[in-house]
């Protein structure tokens, strides 16, 4: 891959812009500076202002998202995105969040540049459970851990009944629900439609990851090996 290639797809600076990166000895190739952009080399040889590039197989990172930042590269305010690396974002193709977490809900959240994984891991098909713990400004109806895992509950203005999925009620106002699709607001909407409004909602697992074994604090973030999913 040439060097200008290298420097664009890992997000340090434009094509453009890298025979200045090169004239500044600021890249090298098994630690002999290069001398043109055009070079050729693999990207595990290159050390850019003396460290490897970041991700070289691809940015699989899960985040502790927190209250309050919206899944969004367009929407004004608080965004998942400001908690990034700036390089990350600048990568060829970009970064995006594995689904949406809405601005009122915390927890894990995966990021990637990978369009196959991204597309798989939100695929229908696929199924991946995640697991919520929330609280309820009522209690939960006990009618409702039924309800949920009958495959039968039917959301307001939707013509496909829900998926099966377990409803653990921990205590009148609190609950962990595990889901094995992603609805637009799904949790709140099915909570809503037993009369007990969400009040807090945190993703607290993505199939085999899960918050507390990660140990995030909130806004942190980490690399995650793709094959987990497999």
């Amino acid at each position: 891959m040439r060097i200008d290639a290298i420097l664009s797809r890992f997000g340090y600076c434009s094509r453009r812009e890298a025979a200045q990166w090169v004239k500044q000895g600021r890249v090298r190739v098994d630690g002999v500076p290069v001398r043109s952009a055009a070079a050729k080399a693999d990207p595990a040889t290159v050390l850019v202002d003396g460290a490897p590039p970041e991700f070289l197989n691809g940015l699989y990172v899960a985040i502790n998202k927190p209250l309050g930042c919206t899944c969004s590269h367009r929407e004004q305010g608080n965004l998942i995105y400001d908690l990034l690396p700036q390089r990350w974002l600048a990568r060829s193709g970009g970064v995006s969040t594995v689904g949406r977490l809405d601005k009122e809900t915390s927890g894990l959240l995966l990021l990637t540049d990978d369009g196959a994984f991204l597309h798989a891991l939100t695929s229908p098909k696929r199924h991946v459970p995640k697991i919520y713990e929330l609280t309820t400004a009522e209690p939960i109806p006990e009618s409702a851990v039924a309800l949920f895992a009958s495959g039968e509950l039917l959301l307001n203005g939707e013509t496909t009944p829900c998926l099966p999925a377990e409803l653990c009620i921990t205590s009148p106002c609190s609950a962990r629900l595990t889901l094995h699709e992603g609805r637009y607001h799904q949790v709140r909407r099915m909570l809503a439609a037993v009369g007990a409004p969400v009040l807090t909602l945190t993703r607290i697992a993505i199939g085999p990851l899960t918050l507390d074994e990660l140990n995030l604090a909130s806004g942190e973030w980490v690399e995650i090996n793709p094959a987990v999913f497999s």
